[in-house]
């Protein structure tokens, strides 16, 4: 698998192995918590968690935004090809929905853009075929590089600025500068001098905003809805202030140390942040890459008073020194024209003063970044042996790819070799060496790419997540890895795959979506940092930009094969170089294992990570210079791919007016629900069928989804039968991987998912070889159901192994995590959720035998659903559906057999002024010395006016809750506030985490902060207040889907809830426009001081940490709860819960409902 996700974003080799133990216990919960776009903390509430690789360091914010508790998402975009933009962010959590962003952006137009870059030159912008928006760029008289887009379908407007310093200029004495003062710059500036006011103005816009800090580079970004210019103009101008005046007061600077410590303090314990750092001190200890990035209290406060450093002063320098227009890129998206766009532009930004200041990195251009003798860790011809925080099991290869006359940093952005090579030594298709090493028991998955990227070198790594057979067998693993770069260099590459990879991209490229243009923006200004103006959008995602020595690609078309021989084989040699650099004399390896625990003897300075490092023996070295041939190994070049989809089944049978995709949409048009799905097919009540079906007349792309979903009651009846579940999800993806590879590549995806209420299958991409695709997996999967399960018990050990070590992740949850995790079990009923102990000891004693039966009564009855969308007409959906009917031969059951539907627990009403409810529980992770704490209130209303009325309160309140518990009282990194959807209901939470106050601290800051609302903001609102409110979530609730995977996903959801409101976005649309403050106020008195018949009902969950500073008292695994309550109840009058007494409480709320 190369590591790459869409968007360009490449998955660090160290984060392998939480990919693949993702795909084991993803579907545990059923149904989690979405994650939630939250507040300058970069993290968000399903603890899905977003970080750069190499890990960048970010703060800052969002808004809130609505999600839900249900079933995973079952449509993504088919990945297609792995394009090669070079900065990649890392998706690492082992006990949360995994989500990847969309891909690049834009929809509609054939031609390059001709738009300005200077005074007199007119520059050929190449977009994607698709893209219809406008651009220009140019560059202001101070030297700031400007890309605008001009969009006037949508809604909604994003910047991004790309500043030229990253972590690596830190002064050596002063490790985490840069990360400090991007901190800073959102602390006030002259204009604006009020902290933290841009939030509060995006908040009230229905925008947020965040940034991050990577080796070399520092990106801020925010978006918001901009219908209205005059508020575009004011984003951009208060954006624009960052850049130009800076506060840096005194009072923040102090203030701020305690985020960068908090925020440090939560990396602790988190592998990706350790391992990284461990890769880092491989390198020249010279050399910038080697520093500590993130900074603490230690490094920036103490570390500088004892040097005599005024750590102020230190940052204004830094600041005056990088913070140059010359070294910054500018990308702006919004739905005004580009002339508006651009005087605004010249407005906000064309104050940055131009310092002139050199690049960074000329300042160490004549150090080497790898030298064997002077690196902290030993680098080449050593092994790292190190133990994780989670039960890791996995093996790098990595190789510095330093750049010189042999290997260009050119060669790496125009011809891209290393997804020529990721893509061989990363297939996963028959004859691959994941195949072989699978076959051998040594495996789960492997991985391949280039990781970190920076101005000098690059590096390139292979990673295979090992069995505990693996383990014992490494120097045989990396053998095969060995055996295969020999192939690639001694047995010529076939043209074919060259031919093949740059066509998927360019298939890729043809049908590019548009995105969120929040990450649009950030893609453009890095890629803007590295590729001239023609190439901004085109540079990082399409393959040969060089179409002659002397002669960039200057056509948006999409391409077949490279343009003539002579290019292939300038990318042909590209390669070879690349891979005559993967070498036995120059590998650093590494090996992360829980085996190691108590027998390493070096302890890493920043994250305090117990590893060993030995030299790699030389009988093992000398092996991997001379090892088995490919034919011994049988491993071989990727077979042609069949999946790619031809051109006759590239045509769309609905086309879609141009204008229509680019028209601006009225008020009226936006209220005006799009057309639903129908149905096509009802075998009624006590049939076979029901099927919905929409022929898509959006998008205009050859693509469709196709969800079918069995439902049945017996699949999820049990915390044996959810791990069963999660068992065959494992089995069935890991055998169809060999022949379901290439069509991953090729724009299709499938998704199997056990969940509560029954199986669903999905599939999507390209409609061309879509039926057969989806006949074929539906064939194995029900036809003999053990071809896809263990062939024996040995096999089955280690898939159990998979999931045992995923389920094992969970107590290396951060501590929020679990203050998230059992406030949502006490919502969630009994067989929609098991606990993670109770998942545990079920997966103990289960066999092959109770998977083989399992297996068996998967697809033997049920009531079909499914839902077909996209470019297929309604003969072929029928024809469809009638086909896997008939593959699938399962039998009917009546209505009385259908699978209860999700069913919110209501938590117990209390009386006004009372503390509400209180789960506490221990941090399992001895070494994790963060507490945390969350207030979750709890609506029961049903109405969509109840629906968006608490969502404009979670807007109103967001900003003033991180102001007070973040930025003036310093509490805790993450501080964030959110609403989630549980079925029909919604629930408004609060949370904390903070290594420097315990949880009773917490608690009482939030509770504190709740009991303030009403006084000091919802009665000094105006109903000009509330109507700016109003109209930021109406912009944003009106914007139309980026793509047909989100549409398709949104039918699918009132589909499977039974609801079928498919206008449900008009209806709260017209909701909101009856809202007024009364209503806010009345909703508040009724839900929060109790003033309702629903009553008042809040949780508070609390995750106590047993060391540090905000460790206290350890609570109690039980308080004694029964039936009712009663004997849980304190003198205080207050229910308290212990981590074993919250299924009882379940039981007892749903046996209420």
């Amino acid at each position: 698998m190369p590591h790459k996700t869409p968007e360009g974003r490449m998955m660090s080799i160290y984060g392998l192995l939480a990919f693949c133990i993702l795909q084991t216990i993803l579907p545990v919960n059923s149904f989690l918590v979405a994650p939630l776009r939250t507040r300058r903390n970069g993290q968000s509430w399903g603890a899905l968690q977003s970080i750069n690789v190499c890990p960048s360091y970010g703060t800052k914010t969002s808004s809130s935004q609505l999600t839900a508790i249900r079933d995973n998402d079952p449509v993504q975009e088919p990945k297609g090809c792995i394009d090669s933009v070079a900065r990649r962010h890392l998706l690492f959590s082992l006990l949360a929905t995994a989500a990847a962003t969309g891909t690049v952006s834009p929809a509609v137009a054939s031609t390059a853009v001709k738009t300005r870059a200077e005074e007199n030159e007119v520059i050929d912008i190449i977009k994607p075929p698709l893209d219809n928006r406008q651009y220009e760029t140019y560059t202001l008289p101070n030297g700031l590089r400007v890309l605008l887009c001009s969009d006037p379908s949508s809604n909604t407007a994003a910047a991004a600025m790309d500043v030229h310093v990253g972590a690596c200029a830190d002064p050596v004495e002063v490790p985490g500068l840069a990360h400090f003062n991007e901190h800073m710059l959102f602390l006030g500036t002259d204009k604006y001098p009020q902290e933290e006011s841009f939030t509060g103005f995006l908040s009230s816009n229905g925008g947020f905003s965040n940034a991050f800090t990577d080796s070399e580079n520092t990106v801020y970004y925010f978006d918001m809805e901009a219908e209205a210019e005059s508020k575009l103009k004011e984003g951009l101008d208060r954006f624009g202030s960052f850049f130009s005046s800076p506060l840096f007061t005194e009072s923040a600077t102090g203030r701020e140390l305690n985020a960068i410590e908090s925020e440090n303090s939560k990396n602790l314990q988190n592998d990706i942040f350790r391992i990284y750092q461990l890769e880092k001190a491989r390198s020249n200890k010279n050399h910038p890459f080697s520093k500590f990035f993130t900074g603490n209290k230690k490094t920036l406060l103490d570390d500088t008073k004892r040097q005599g450093i005024d750590l102020r002063k230190e940052l204004i320098k830094f600041y005056e020194k990088y913070y140059s227009a010359n070294q910054m890129t500018l990308a702006i998206v919004a739905p005004q024209s580009l002339s508006k766009l651009k005087k605004c532009a010249e407005e906000s930004f064309g104050a940055i003063p131009n310092r002139g200041s050199p690049k960074p990195e000329e300042s160490w251009k004549d150090v080497p970044p790898f030298d064997n003798g002077n690196s902290i860790v030993p680098s080449s011809k050593y092994v790292v042996e190190a133990v994780p925080v989670q039960d890791l099991r996995q093996v790098s290869l990595t190789w510095p790819l330093v750049y010189g006359p042999d290997y260009t940093v050119e060669d790496g952005l125009y011809k891209k070799p290393n997804v020529y090579v990721g893509h061989l030594l990363g297939h996963e298709g028959p004859g691959s060496l994941l195949s072989y090493l699978k076959k051998k028991g040594w495996a789960n998955g492997l991985g391949s790419s280039n990781n970190a990227e920076l101005s000098d070198f690059e590096t390139f790594e292979v990673t295979v997540e090992l069995t505990n057979k693996g383990l014992g067998k490494i120097d045989e693993v990396c053998e095969a890895i060995f055996s295969y770069i020999k192939m690639l260099t001694e047995q010529s590459i076939p043209n074919y795959v060259f031919n093949e990879v740059l066509q998927l991209q360019e298939l890729q490229w043809r049908f590019t979506t548009k995105g969120e243009p929040s990450s649009y923006v950030q893609s453009l200004v890095e890629s803007m940092q590295k590729y001239p103006p023609s190439l901004y959008i085109a540079g990082p995602r399409r393959l040969a930009l060089d179409e002659t020595p002397d002669r960039l690609l200057s056509s948006p078309d999409p391409r077949a094969a490279f343009s003539n021989n002579a290019q292939l084989e300038a990318n042909r040699k590209a390669t070879l170089s690349l891979l005559s650099k993967l070498t036995v004399d120059s590998v650093m390896m590494a090996v992360l294992s829980k085996s190691f625990e108590g027998k390493t003897d070096r302890v890493e300075k920043w994250y305090g990570t117990n590893y060993n490092v030995r030299p790699i023996s030389s009988s093992a070295m000398l092996n991997w210079m001379h090892p088995s041939s490919p034919e011994q190994l049988g491993i071989a070049y990727p077979r042609p791919n069949a999946f790619i989809p031809s051109e006759k089944g590239l045509k769309v049978k609905k086309s879609v007016p141009e204008e229509k995709l680019l028209k601006a949409r009225t008020f009226e048009e936006r209220m005006k629900p799009i057309s639903p799905p129908t149905i096509i097919r009802d075998d009624g009540e006590e049939g076979r069928w029901t099927v919905h079906y929409k022929q898509d007349d959006r998008f205009g792309q050859p693509k469709a989804f196709v969800i079918f979903e069995l439902l049945t009651q017996e699949v999820y009846s049990s915390a044996k039968s959810a791990v069963l579940a999660q068992l065959y999800q494992l089995c069935a993806t890991d055998h169809l991987e060999e022949y379901a590879y290439d069509a991953t590549l090729a724009g299709l995806m499938y998704n199997i998912q056990v969940l509560p209420r029954g199986v669903r299958l999905t599939f999507g991409g390209y409609n061309d070889k879509l039926e057969n695709f989806a006949n074929y997996v539906t064939g194995e999967l029900s036809r003999d159901v053990t071809n896809v399960l263990p062939e024996d018990t040995v096999e089955f050990e280690r898939y159990k192994d998979q999931i045992t070590r995923g389920f094992s992740a969970f107590d290396a949850k951060q501590p929020y995590g679990l203050a998230i995790y059992y406030s949502t079990l006490a919502l969630t009923p009994l067989r929609f959720q098991y606990t993670n102990s109770q998942l545990r000891e079920a997966l103990k004693s289960t066999t092959l035998s109770d998977l083989t039966t399992y297996a068996k009564s998967l697809w033997s009855s049920g009531k079909g659903e499914a839902l077909v969308q996209g470019n297929l007409d309604k003969n072929e959906a029928l024809r469809l559906v009638s086909s896997i009917d008939n593959t699938l031969g399962f039998k009917t059951i009546s209505s009385d057999e259908y699978p209860p539907r999700l069913k919110v627990l209501h938590l117990p009403r209390i009386s006004p002024g009372a503390f509400p409810t209180r789960i506490s529980t221990s941090v399992p992770n001895v070494s994790n010395s963060n507490a945390a704490s969350q207030l979750t209130i709890q609506c029961l209303g049903r109405s969509q006016k109840d629906h968006v009325i608490i969502e404009i309160l979670s807007a109103i309140l967001e900003q003033p809750f991180y102001e007070e518990l973040r930025t003036r009282q310093q509490l805790g990194y993450i501080v964030s506030s959110g609403v989630k959807a549980i079925e029909e209901t919604r629930v408004l939470s609060l949370i904390v985490q903070s290594s420097v106050a315990p949880v009773e601290k917490l608690t009482t800051e939030i509770l504190k902060f709740a009991d303030s609302i009403r006084s000091k903001l919802l009665e000094p609102l105006n109903e000009g207040d509330v109507a700016l409110y109003v109209k930021g979530l109406l912009d944003r609730k009106t914007e139309p889907d980026k793509t047909l995977a989100s549409e398709v996903t949104r039918n699918w959801g009132e589909i499977a809830s039974g609801r079928l409101e498919f206008d449900r976005i008009q209806r709260e649309a017209g909701a909101l426009l009856d809202v007024n403050k009364n209503d806010i106020l009345q909703f508040w008195d009724n839900y929060y001081l109790g003033q309702s018949e629903s009553g008042r009902r809040l949780i508070i969950s609390e995750a106590v940490p047993k060391s540090g500073v905000a460790a206290s008292k350890a609570p109690v695994a039980s308080t004694g709860y029964s039936r009712g309550g009663k004997t849980s109840v304190g003198a205080d009058g207050v229910i308290k819960l212990g981590v074993d007494d919250i299924e009882m409480f379940r039981r007892d709320r749903q046996e209420q409902i």
